[in-house]
């Protein structure tokens, strides 16, 4: 059920000092913990999965629950919507990635797997999918490539690419610029960039020290910023994968993302979930953090959160640009980013 903003929300966004401009939307919509958010190219809609079945679709301006996805019996771990906004699709731990029309939510395709579809997402042109499965109960990690102008590969549930993943679990990728590759973080720290074509490996880094927790690229898609177990957040350049920027934290970090108009990042983490109930929120640091890309230096929080914060996603509108935080199955949306601009 959606409802107005909260005595508790306000509380925050005052803490914060943001004014009376800022007007965060309250959004109550799955059961159990977020799992992963993605807005769509125009920035006006916001899809949502979580650990339980559905996933939903949201209007970004006034927090309007559109509709939901019906079909997953597992959490669903990832989502994600094409460019020109036709058709969304999901991963789940039912051992599934679903194609859906986004208008009418009618199932397109069902492409089954033997373990849960961690990361999905559709290549530039909304054309090829990708998605990896977990390497679990005897199965090893796969990167599956279908074409969906060629039915019999979605009618067969055969790939036209795998690419074996066996050494380290892919737990985070992302298309790189005009579908030519892949970028995959890994739960050793590593970043594997893949070819969409060959399937094999370009480049392999490791600059992170534990597992990478979210990889999100820039609007022009030249640069991707990760986000690590190892208290820090990292940015990259999406054709060599040299390392330009790091962000660092005293806390664990479970989600990075870039502003499409400002030179901002804004990184969401938190201590881990399992020590939260001992923890009060100021030990716990969690907050939505700013930091500034060029000087790599942290210029604003939002603070108050009461727990580890799951998702940061920003996206661009016409009206404005908006960063949300998820805690739990809690969604905090739309603060402007001129609040905190640094004057």
């Amino acid at each position: 059920m959606l409802g107005n903003v909260s005595s508790e929300v306000s509380s925050i966004v005052n803490a914060a000092d943001f004014g009376t401009r800022a007007r965060p939307i309250l959004l109550q919509g799955h059961e159990r913990s977020i799992t992963q958010i993605k807005y769509n190219r125009d920035g006006d809609l916001l899809l949502t999965v979580a650990k339980d079945p559905v996933v939903n679709v949201w209007y970004s301006v006034n927090g309007e629950r559109l509709g939901t996805y019906n079909g997953h019996t597992g959490a669903v771990w990832c989502v994600d919507i094409d460019w020109d906004t036709r058709h969304v699709l999901s991963g789940s731990a039912d051992n599934s990635c679903r194609l859906w029309d986004c208008e009418t939510g009618k199932q397109l395709a069902l492409l089954q797997t033997n373990s849960a579809v961690r990361t999905c997402g559709f290549d530039f042109g909304g054309n090829i999918i990708m998605f990896s499965t977990d390497k679990q109960m005897g199965y090893q990690c796969f990167v599956n490539f279908f074409d969906l102008r060629d039915p019999s590969q979605i009618e067969d549930n055969e790939p036209y690419m795998k690419i074996n993943c066996s050494e380290s679990k892919i737990t985070s990728a992302v298309w790189g610029p005009l579908g030519e590759n892949i970028i995959a973080g890994h739960e050793n720290g590593e970043l594997n960039q893949y070819s969409a074509k060959s399937g094999e490996i370009v480049n392999n880094i490791k600059e992170h020290s534990k597992q990478i927790n979210d990889i999100q690229t820039s609007r022009d898609m030249t640069m991707f910023i990760t986000a690590s177990k190892d208290c820090s957040a990292k940015l990259f350049d999406t054709t060599s994968l040299e390392h330009q920027k790091t962000f660092r934290t005293e806390r664990p970090v479970n989600s990075a993302a870039l502003s499409p108009i400002y030179d901002h990042v804004v990184l969401g983490g938190g201590q881990e979930a399992m020590d939260v109930t001992t923890t009060s929120t100021r030990i716990g640091k969690f907050e939505a953090r700013f930091f500034h890309v060029g000087v790599e230096e942290e210029f604003g929080r939002v603070k108050g959160h009461f727990g580890p914060i799951n998702i940061t996603a920003v996206a661009e509108r016409t009206d404005t640009s908006e960063y949300i935080t998820l805690i739990s199955n809690i969604l905090i949306l739309s603060l402007n980013l001129e609040l905190l601009s640094p004057r």
